[in-house]
């Protein structure tokens, strides 16, 4: 591989600290021509200094500090004008404790932290706008409640409370959606793979819906029959089940059709398929490819939209796929296939 196919900024310097390589990627990061930095001292090439205004060189001294010294981790430093680059150093010696006889230098833009920096923000000021509805709702109620509770009927108190309930289970829904980001960010989700029943899943919240007042009809299972044992996280795919089931009910219409069926995954292992379709309007074309992004909401009918992200993270954590389409009644369709999986003493 040539160095200007790399993505990463690359800079070598030999044994006297000249620089003998100077990638593309270098020169677009530092704005230096290479033909301006081969032979010059890296020194002058990159006269890079801390955030504490030290010039980097004289801290680390690559050629004349220690011995055993192997390199310099990744941190962030500046370049003349205060533009700030990801610089990592290693040094090349021809023997262990011998002088350097290569100085390897990675730069790397800020651009891709600084996006990472911007969607925590984001997140963090969604979910503190979402909590903050509910918990003035519950602090209003529970304040009144207390102050003037002989001045209300028993029918007036409970609805007040019912409310509270309410507001407290969408804060403790919200919580629930922020720390499952947290863990999927860090490949921290924890998956207890038990024996799980799809079809019953299925239903369960389906009755949950036809009790909240949905009509019956509205709702078509199928199930593709022999269905392979599934060892899966009952309560992770109750939540994917129950955010797509909910997407379809919020924002699709007429029918909505869950097929469950046994299916391939990617590598060809034996799994099941769940396919929820419903017979709204869809989601635009354009819009495909940002479906299971923070913050893609389908319309702008309530939600963080962190639900889709959520669940893509879920069914990936299980060693799964989810995919959107359009259903053939021309609503949204998604469809999640999950391997067979193993139980989590085997795992």
């Amino acid at each position: 591989m040539h160095p200007d196919d790399l993505p990463d900024g690359l800079v070598v310097a030999d044994a006297a600290g000249r620089v003998v390589c100077f990638n593309s990627a270098a020169a677009r990061i530092t704005g230096r021509p290479a033909a301006e930095a081969l032979g010059r001292s890296v020194e002058q090439v990159l006269p890079l200094e801390d955030l504490r205004g030290r010039r980097w060189w004289r801290v680390t001294d690559p050629y004349g500090g220690l011995a055993i010294r192997t390199g310099q981790p990744e941190r962030n430093l500046l370049l003349p004008g205060g533009r700030e680059v990801l610089v990592s150093a290693r040094y090349v010696r021809p023997h262990r404790t011998g002088p350097v006889d290569r100085l390897v230098i990675t730069l790397r833009g800020t651009e891709a932290r600084r996006r990472s920096e911007r969607s925590n923000a984001e997140l963090i000021a969604t979910v503190a706008h979402e909590l903050r509805s509910p918990l003035t709702s519950v602090k209003g109620f529970t304040a009144t409640l207390l102050a003037k509770w002989e001045r209300f009927t028993d029918d007036q108190k409970r609805l007040m409370l019912e409310t509270v309930d309410a507001d407290a289970d969408r804060v403790a829904r919200l919580i629930t959606e922020l720390l499952d980001i947290s863990r999927i960010d860090s490949g921290r989700l924890e998956i207890r793979r038990q024996p799980v029943d799809l079809p019953a899943a299925v239903d369960r919240h389906l009755r949950a819906y036809v009790a909240a007042g949905q009509d019956p009809a509205r709702f078509v299972r199928r199930t593709g029959r022999p269905l392979p044992a599934l060892w899966a996280d009952p309560d992770k795919i109750d939540q994917v089940l129950g955010n797509l089931l909910e997407n379809a009910v919020r924002h699709g219409s007429g029918t909505i059709t869950i097929e469950v069926a046994p299916a391939r995954t990617k590598s060809g292992d034996e799994g099941t398929a769940v396919t929820v379709g419903d017979e709204g309007p869809g989601i635009p074309e354009e819009s495909m490819s940002r479906v299971f992004t923070r913050f893609w909401r389908g319309s702008k009918r309530g939600g963080t939209g962190l639900g889709l992200y959520i669940v893509k993270g879920i069914v990936e954590a299980h060693g799964g796929t989810i995919t959107v389409g359009r259903s053939a009644a021309g609503g949204a369709e998604f469809r999640f296939t999950l391997p067979v999986g193993a139980p989590a003493f085997l795992a």
